[in-house]
């Protein structure tokens, strides 16, 4: 076998491949007489169909399939030959299939590139730190009387913090636009839920009472249609409630399951939650900075077969993108960034030998089936489903090589709140 490769790209290789042609014509009869042996034909016994007959009927259908497979089988021969690892499937093409003489075909293919990772001390990260406070902890709690807020009607004047019932109806110049009117609409005064000046002006209103609003679509508004123009709405107001909170105590506390212990043990359990997505979030952000650090301070080429096939497979999680399909572009940058990062991640993981801890998938597996009502039902699941369990081994290692990238960074430490943390 004689290979020959050529440089067509920065990455782009074009393999000739040239196979002796008393191999795929040794190939090409075995098949033949294989075939004679079992094919049937009119006018002939099974089995004794002439060799000549099977090769005028069979002859070039069976030379194809001996080239395939020759070629299956030479390709991987010739890549370990020439020390070469494509990245992505390679075009091939067959350059010459004839009786007695060399086959010969061609594979055009990209390689993944040498890779050099940055020098990991000129990166600098901030880590943020923060405690859950008891402070955090009534913040929650308040969170929670008003997801489970009741409303209760009143004979009064509206004000901020109560929830209406409205009909509306809008024009501009006299006339009605695109989503102009609706009706049944619950608007809580004061949530800023409407274009600015709206609720404002249904401030004092009572059930049962008209309103006409005037007020002025923003600049930016989501349509040009009415952007930056004056319009006024007719407003009928169904009725006017008033929140009622549920008070703090144990027979609050059973509403979300917890048992013995009532309101302490809820407050327990908040404080948990509270810490476990307090360290996801600081992980999260540093793991951000690490990666992106990373991919600033690199130099990759990446194979554009990689970056088309990564492109693939986020429009097809992207299933609420209707035109994703005929919008390839839009997803090239975000594609290019992961095979960038999986190809840095990878190299680092090879160049100093980083392992998965088993004991680390286990302990987050049972961590992320703690919000579940059967939390061994959870773990079991998930080791029986290899999807999601390499799911978690990849994050696990994506977390071990930050890790070890963080240590040798330049890490500065900032104590925050832990509301800063989330918000930002």
């Amino acid at each position: 076998m004689q290979v020959s490769v050529e440089t067509t790209s920065g990455l782009g290789r074009r393999m000739t491949v040239e196979i002796p042609a008393d191999q795929i014509d040794q190939q090409v009869e075995s098949k033949l007489q294989q075939l004679a042996r079992s094919v049937r034909l009119d006018g002939f016994r099974p089995g004794k169909v002439p060799l000549s007959v099977v090769k005028k009927r069979y002859g070039e259908q069976v030379r194809q399939e001996a080239a395939g497979e020759l070629i299956a089988t030479s390709y991987e021969q010739a890549l370990q030959q020439e020390n070469l690892k494509p990245a992505g499937d390679p075009s091939i093409e067959q350059t010459q299939n004839q009786p007695g003489k060399e086959l010969q075909y061609v594979a055009s293919f990209e390689i993944y590139p040498d890779i050099e990772p940055p020098q990991l001390s000129d990166i600098s990260i901030e880590r943020m730190t923060a405690e859950v406070t008891e402070s955090d902890v009534d913040n929650m709690l308040e969170k929670l009387r008003k997801q489970r807020v009741i409303w209760s009607p009143v004979e009064r004047a509206a004000a901020d913090g109560d929830r209406l019932e409205i009909d509306f109806e809008g024009r501009i110049d006299g006339q009605p636009f695109e989503g102009n009117a609706a009706t049944g609409v619950p608007l809580e005064l004061g949530s800023n839920a409407m274009i600015p000046g709206f609720e404002e002006q249904l401030r004092g209103v009572c059930a049962d009472q008209t309103k006409t609003v005037e007020v002025t679509f923003p600049e930016d508004y989501g349509s040009p249609e009415v952007a930056g123009k004056s319009a006024v709405f007719d407003v009928k107001v169904h009725s006017v409630a008033a929140a009622e909170l549920p008070q703090l105590d144990d027979e609050f506390a059973r509403a979300f399951g917890v048992g013995d212990g009532g309101l302490a043990s809820l407050r327990d359990e908040i404080r948990r939650n509270m810490q476990r997505e307090l360290q996801a979030v600081i992980k999260s952000k540093v793991k951000h900075q690490v990666f992106e650090a990373l991919l600033e301070k690199a130099d990759i080429e990446v194979p554009a077969s990689l970056v088309e096939n990564e492109v693939s497979a986020l429009i097809k999680k992207d299933e609420a993108a209707a035109d994703a399909v005929s919008d390839r572009s839009r997803y090239q940058a975000e594609a290019r960034r992961r095979v960038s990062l999986g190809l840095l991640i990878a190299e680092i993981v090879k160049r100093n030998q980083l392992q998965i801890d088993p004991e680390r998938v286990r302990a987050t597996i049972e961590d992320l089936a703690q919000s579940y009502e059967k939390p061994e039902e959870v773990v079991q699941w998930y080791y029986g489903n290899q999807e999601m369990l390499a799911g978690v081994q990849t994050l696990i290692m994506e977390e071990t090589v930050m890790e070890w990238i963080a240590a040798q960074a330049k890490v500065d430490e900032k104590t925050v709140s832990f509301d800063q943390i989330m918000q930002a």
